[in-house]
C-alpha cells in the first residue's frame, strides 16, 4: 500500500499544470520564457493572470489532494506529501526538471495540517506585500511553516515542513543570489 501512495503521490505532484495550461491557451513552451520555470509565477509573466492563478490552484490542489487521499485511505499522509511535492520537483514527463515546489508544498501542508497551511500561507501573502518579490514571499512562507508545526505541537509533520522548506530553498538559490544583487524581479514583472 504505501509503494502505491508513493507512486500516486509522485505521477499525481509531476502533472506540469503551467505547461499544460499555456500550451493549451496557445501560449507556447512556459519554460521558453521568463524563468523558464513551470509554475504560478512564471505563467504570470505570460500577462495571463487567469492562468497564473490557475497554475497556483492546481499545484496547491493536487499537494493537498494526495496528502488527504493518503490519509483517508493509506494512514500515510507525511510519505504522500514528501512524494507529491518531489514529483512536482523532478517530474518524470519533464526529464525530472520541474517547479519549485512553492504552491505544491503549501497544498501539502493545508492538507496535512491546516493551521500550519494557513500560517505558511499568510507569511507568504505578508512577504509578497511588503517586498513584492515571489521568491522572499515562498522563502518566508517556508521558514515559518516549520516552526509553526512545533510551536502546534505537531513534531512529525515539522520535520516534514523542514525537508520542504529545505529543498524550495535549494531550488531557490539563483533566486536568493538575485535578491542579494538586487536584481530579483518584481512580482507580475516581465522578464
Amino acid at each position: 500500500m504505501i509503494f502505491l501512495v508513493i507512486l500516486f503521490s509522485y505521477l499525481l505532484g509531476s502533472i506540469p499544470f503551467g505547461l499544460l495550461l499555456t500550451r493549451f491557451a496557445g501560449l507556447g513552451d512556459i519554460r521558453e520564457i521568463g524563468s523558464g520555470n513551470i509554475g504560478a509565477t512564471n505563467v504570470l509573466r505570460t500577462g495571463n493572470k487567469k492562468l497564473a492563478a490557475a497554475t497556483l490552484a492546481l499545484d496547491a490542489l493536487k499537494g493537498a489532494a494526495a496528502v488527504l487521499l493518503a490519509q483517508h485511505f493509506a494512514q500515510a499522509p507525511l510519505i504522500a506529501g514528501l512524494a507529491v511535492f518531489l514529483g512536482h520537483l523532478f517530474p518524470v514527463w519533464l526529464g525530472f526538471k520541474g517547479g519549485k515546489g512553492v504552491a505544491t508544498g503549501l497544498g501539502v501542508f493545508l492538507g496535512g495540517c491546516f493551521p500550519v497551511g494557513l500560517l505558511a500561507c499568510a507569511a507568504w501573502l505578508a512577504a509578497a506585500f511588503a517586498l513584492r518579490f515571489s521568491s522572499a514571499a515562498a522563502l518566508a512562507a517556508f521558514a515559518v511553516a516549520p516552526i509553526a508545526a512545533l510551536l502546534l505541537g505537531h513534531p512529525r509533520f515539522a520535520l516534514l515542513a523542514l525537508v520542504i522548506g529545505g529543498m524550495v530553498y535549494w531550488k531557490h538559490g539563483a533566486n536568493i543570489a538575485r535578491l542579494r544583487l538586487g536584481t530579483e524581479p518584481r512580482i507580475g514583472q516581465k522578464t
